[in-house]
Order: C-alpha cells, then structure tokens, then sequence
C-alpha cells in the first residue's frame, strides 16, 4: 500500500529516520509566501503595536480576571511571589519565543521552532501541546466570562438562570451559554480577516488595560499592610503551587510568535512585541495581587467567582463600579478569546502545510488571507468545550501542555545556535546558554508542582496524540514524502 504523499518507487523512511527528520528553515521561508510556495498567502497587515496588542490581549487578564480566586488560597498574601515566579519562568521562556521569532519569521510558533531544529517527531508532540494549550485555553477563559455577565446582571438587579450561565457541576451549571457565545463570537470576527480581528483587539485591549489600572487605584485607596502578615500562611510549598496554576496566566503571549506571516516585518518587530509584552503584562499583574490582598485579608477570596468585583463594590459601595468592572472584564475575556483562538489557527495552518492534519486547517481564503475553513471547525469545537466543561479542569491541563512546549522552544535555541551558528538572528537570548537553560529548569520546576490528575490527563493526551501521528501525521507527512530528496541536501 503506497502512502498518501510519497510517490510509488520513493523511499520510505523509517519510523525513527521521520522522527528525526528536520524540516529546512529555507522550506518555512519559501512555504509562507517569500519564496515560491503556491496558493493564497495569509497577508502582512500587522506592525510592531498590532503584535504587541496580539501579544498582551493574549495574556493579560486570564490570572487577574479567572483564577487570582482559585490562587490565593493555596499562597496566601504570597501570591504576588507566585506571580512573580511565574512571570520569570514565563520571561526566560518569552527570551528563547523572541530569538527564535527574530531567526524562523513563519507561522506556527514552537511547533514550527522544534520542526527546524529537533525534528519531525518532537515537532508533533510540540504540536499536540499547542492545540491543548491554545483551543483548550480559549474554552476555560470563555468559561470565567459567564461569572462576570453574571455579576453584571447582579449589578442591574437581574438574576440570570444559573442551569445556562454557570460551568456544568459548579452551583447547578448545566450548559454555559455566555462562554459559548463569546467563542462563537470570536470566531466571526476572525473569519472577517486578520487586519480587522486585529483592531477591534487593539482596542479591547486599551479598555482592559484602563480597567486593571482602575481596580488598582481603588483597590489602594483601602490598603492595609497588616492584610500581609503573614506572608506565607501556607509556606513555601503553597506558594509553588499557586504559580504553578498562576502559570495559567501567563498563556498566550507566544501568540505574537504564530504571527510571522502576517508582521509586515517580522524579524524586527517580533522579538519586540514579545518582550514588550511581557514587562507589561508581568508589572499589572503584580500590582493588582498586591492591590488586592492590601484591600482584602487572604481568606476573604476563600470561594468568590469573580472577586475582583465584589472587592470594589465592597470598598466604594457603590453599585455602578462593579458594574463597569465586570463590563471591562468580559470585555478583557473577549480580548483574550480572540487572541487566543487567532493563535490556534495559524498554529493549524502550519500543521496543515506539513501534513500533520487534513489540508482543510491550511486553506487561505482568496477573499481576505484567513483560514476561513479552519477558523469555523475550531471555533466550533471550542465553543462546545467552553459551553461543557468546567474551568478548574482546564486551567491546569492547559498549563502543563504549555509549560512542555514552552520547554521545547528555549532547547530549540540551543539546538540551532549549535547546528546553525551562521544563521542571521535579529535577536539573541542575553546569558547564553544561562536563558533557555534557566527557561527548561523554571518550567521543570512547575510542571512537577502541578497535580497528579493533571499529569494522568496529559499523559492520556499524549497517547492520543501519539495514536493520531502514527495513524495520520505520519502517512501524510510531506517532508517524508520528499525523504529521498532531503537526504541528497
């Protein structure tokens, strides 16, 4: 039987030769439309603001907005450190995503990373965490939006009913309504075109800002120093679970890297947008935990959906406060919902150039350069996960997905610094190996700290994954049918 891709007469690799395999960065380069690759191209609409505003409305909110509840619990007044630790492991990592982004200007993010660098086999695994990380992520940030519409309804004295507003088992939850419609949402806007997807982000993001410096302004005005003592109830352990989750937060600044083909100069403005993104997303998120637990002792977030906006009614008693949070919250969510599933598609798209999954992920649309087919099916994939699923589930399988290709990414630095020293790089990783080796230790280290739950269902991903390579990626995969041809070069 002749596989799918590989001519009759064409050698075939073995099972551990296509593992090995590396895709040429050359091929990246001329597959994304430099070159001669055939097809619409996604279009270069992005500059260096659009990137960074895809990078932060990617991240900022999910941890304030979603899980700081959840956290401070395990941590204590601490949780700015688990913050912090978090944010660090994040930059190390956001280090390697930014030379990486500067050396191989493409779609498709680490995935795309571990193809040129380790291989075909570590590239699909990378891939695999990458739909966990992004679809999955999309779904349990949407779930958090129905506890804000919520409050908001709350604020207008309108009660909504719980069976269609709440995660399904959390306070009789049966179907959550606002996240699948927020998904659902977001999926429209982006099957209009990446250039507007990208404004109407632009601008959400300004209000969330707006919003987060609001809440701490207030916050401060009843800040209380004791609400710190002691900093660490839960000690030291608490707090390393806590950034373990808090790590969650810090999901989605990559998505700037899976917009290589699309930056209208992406070797410059990427690596930039990266690490811009990063100061600002870490700086809020540590002033508003502090702003918080100044303005509230630890065991009051015991329990509370949404406690960023019963916090500010609580201090100015005033009604219409909370109202706006909660309007700028979903707002925020809505930022990250867009951002995020942009992200998932473009790291389709690159899997579909590869042959990885159906050809149907990687269709351009001539009309306005978006993968309008691929955007609908995930879209609506996820818009049913977000509506089925409760958050707490998907916040930490999420987390240890990204933390594996994160890893991934900063050994990809290693492995192309070595075998192609020559290679022009328009940014570099300060402390070179030091970086990207601090980046796979910090990432180490909280994937370890997260719970054994989480490690059986990533390990069950994982054979899924496996089971889909070996039945699919493999048969269809482009680079083996072009084995002979690569073995010459």
């Amino acid at each position: 039987m002749t596989t799918h891709n590989i001519a009759p007469g064409t050698t075939r690799p073995t099972l551990r030769q296509q593992l090995g395999a590396r895709k040429p960065i050359e091929s990246f380069i001329a597959e994304a439309g430099n070159g001669t690759g055939d097809g619409p191209k996604l279009r270069r609409t992005l500059g260096l603001l659009h990137l960074t505003m895809i990078s932060v409305g990617a991240t900022l909110g999910t941890g304030i907005f979603v899980v700081l509840s959840s956290s401070v619990p395990m941590a204590g007044p601490a949780v700015w450190i688990s913050f912090a630790i978090a944010g660090l492991a994040a930059l190390f990592a956001a280090l390697s995503y930014a030379e990486m982004a500067g050396a191989v200007p493409v779609s498709g993010s680490s995935y795309t990373y571990t193809y040129a660098t380790m291989g075909e086999g570590l590239a699909w695994i990378c891939g695999w965490c990458l739909v966990l990380e992004y679809a999955v992520s999309v779904a349990a940030i949407a779930v958090g939006a129905g506890e804000y519409l919520n409050e908001m309804a709350r604020s207008l004295g309108v009660g909504l009913p719980a069976a269609l507003t709440n995660p399904p088992g959390s306070d009789g939850g049966v179907f959550n309504i606002p996240a699948l419609l927020i998904v659902l949402f977001a999926t429209v806007l982006l099957v209009r075109g990446t250039k507007e997807s990208a404004m109407v982000n632009t601008v959400l993001v300004f209000i969330k800002i707006a919003v987060l410096l609001f809440f701490i302004v207030i916050a401060f005005s009843a800040f209380t120093s004791g609400n710190f003592d002691p900093l660490l109830p839960m000690g030291t352990a608490g707090v390393s679970a806590a950034a373990a989750r808090l790590f969650f937060s810090y999901i989605g600044f990559d998505a700037a890297s899976t917009a290589g083909e699309e930056a209208k100069n992406p070797q410059r403005d990427l690596p930039r947008a990266i690490v811009l993104s990063m100061v600002i997303i870490t700086s809020l998120y540590i002033l508003v935990a502090i702003a918080a637990i100044g303005a509230r002792q630890w065991t009051w977030f015991e329990g509370k959906e949404a406690a960023l906006v019963q916090l500010l009614e609580e201090v100015t008693g005033q009604g219409w406060v909370a109202l706006l949070f909660a309007a700028g919250a979903v707002l925020a969510i809505v930022s990250i919902v867009i951002t995020v599933l942009y992200g998932q598609t473009r790291i389709l798209v690159a899997m579909s150039r590869d042959g990885m999954v159906p050809k149907v992920f990687g269709r351009i649309s001539p009309r306005n350069g978006a993968p309008v087919a691929g955007t609908w099916i995930t879209g609506g994939v996820v818009a049913l996960v977000a509506g089925l699923v409760p958050l707490g589930q998907l916040a930490d399988a999420t987390s240890i997905g990204t933390l594996f290709a994160f890893s991934l990414v900063s050994l990809a630095v290693i492995f192309l610094r070595r075998t192609q020293p020559q290679l022009p790089r328009t940014f570099k990783v300060p402390l070179y190996p030091l970086t990207p080796i601090l980046a796979i230790l910090f990432c180490g280290y909280l994937m370890l700290n997260l719970g054994v739950g989480t490690w059986v269902v990533f390990a069950m991903w994982m054979v899924i994954g496996a089971a889909i390579y070996l039945g699919y990626g493999r048969r269809n995969s482009k680079l083996a049918a072009n084995w002979d041809m690569l073995r010459k070069n």
